[in-house]
């Protein structure tokens, strides 16, 4: 009876290695994100990880990596992704616009009117213009999976006073990205732009070392900025916060027909979990920031306008300073406003 009980035991042992062996993945990407398991960014690639490991009856998996643990800074990341030692990262387009200066066309304030008409022209054409754009300056070795979003819309923060008017910016000091198209925003604007790393930003606004900064409310209360001094938060929603997700190029073209589908349905996934998230947070991280104290301010329509006529000098310096700026501009504004006529139209198609 026990010898029974033991060999029976030796053969459940076997199944279940057997088992193991053929659920195991072919394929192991490894996505990294340089922010934590509250952001927007780990949301979207949970879900990626979850629906590419289930599509694939898990042929291939994935491994998510937050923080620094595989790279430190976006051109360090980057570099990453093109040798291949990265198989996924997601960067802003401040991070990327070192190596695609293009991509901060998604900075530049007040094309697009809204999330609906963001996300219209983010899974469109435009993207796959900026996709060949990115592999053709790369060597074809960075290639553009989507754009999503990662805090939803930049509006002005600061320590000091209401911004209801351009002139309020006058002299203030405004922590920026170090890619050349928000430092001159800020400039245009006759605020004194501060390039400061996004970990340090805290501490920097603690000790005055900015006094304001650019970002979405749930980045805002997520990295609690309140308790280093920031109080007024004006919702202008200059621009839209894309998230840029890049592959390395050989890793996907290495993947067969029916992995790439896979891989391509995943980060559609994902796009639309990153659409979704800062909705849904931002409903609390406004009632934190008035439960700490915050005072926020909506511009009027004229005052919104007011702001859109003084920044008009950026995008002349975005056509003459950008690689390829004109092409992408007039590209962009071609999209948003498709987009516009699109979602004008199903709205008054709905309500009939």
């Amino acid at each position: 009876m026990l010898k029974k009980t033991l060999k029976s035991l030796v053969l459940a042992t076997a199944l279940a290695s057997t088992a193991g062996m053929a659920v195991a993945a072919d394929i192991t990407l490894r996505a990294t994100a340089n922010s934590n398991e509250n952001d927007e960014d780990y949301d979207g690639l949970v879900v990626f990880k979850n629906y590419i490991e289930n599509a694939s009856n898990g042929a291939i998996a994935v491994e998510i990596f937050m923080g620094t643990q595989l790279c430190a800074k976006p051109d360090e990341c980057m570099a990453g992704v093109a040798d291949g030692s990265i198989d996924l990262y997601i960067s802003t387009s401040g991070g990327a616009a070192g190596l695609f200066p293009y991509v901060q066309v998604l900075d530049l304030p007040y094309l697009m009117s809204d999330d609906r008409v963001a996300e219209e022209v983010l899974t469109g054409d435009f993207t796959r213009m900026l996709r060949k754009m990115a592999l053709a300056d790369s060597g074809d070795s960075i290639r553009l999976m989507t754009i999503g979003n990662t805090g939803g819309w930049r509006n002005y923060a600061n320590t000091k006073k209401r911004i209801s008017a351009p002139g309020d910016l006058a002299g203030m000091k405004m922590r920026t990205v170090p890619a050349d198209l928000p430092q001159t925003l800020a400039t245009t604007l006759g605020a004194a732009p501060t390039p400061i790393p996004w970990p340090e930003l805290f501490t920097s606004l603690q000790t005055g070392v900015v006094e304001g900064t650019a970002n979405g409310i749930t980045d805002i209360m997520s990295m609690k900025f309140t308790d280093a001094g920031i109080k007024y938060l004006t919702l202008d929603g200059h621009s839209y916060m894309g998230a840029f997700w890049w592959m390395n190029n050989a890793r996907f073209n290495g993947l067969t027909d029916d992995q790439k589908r896979v891989v391509l349905d995943g980060f559609a996934a994902l796009q639309q979990a990153t659409f979704a998230s800062p909705k849904r947070k931002e409903i609390q991280a406004y009632a934190d920031f008035r439960a700490a104290g915050g005072e926020i301010y909506v511009p009027s329509a004229d005052e919104k306008a007011a702001f859109k006529a003084a920044v008009a000098p950026v995008f002349d310096w975005f056509k003459a300073n950008v690689k390829n700026g004109p092409e992408v501009l007039d590209a962009f504004m071609a999209a948003a406003s498709a987009a516009e006529a699109k979602i004008a139209e199903e709205r008054a198609a709905d309500m009939n």
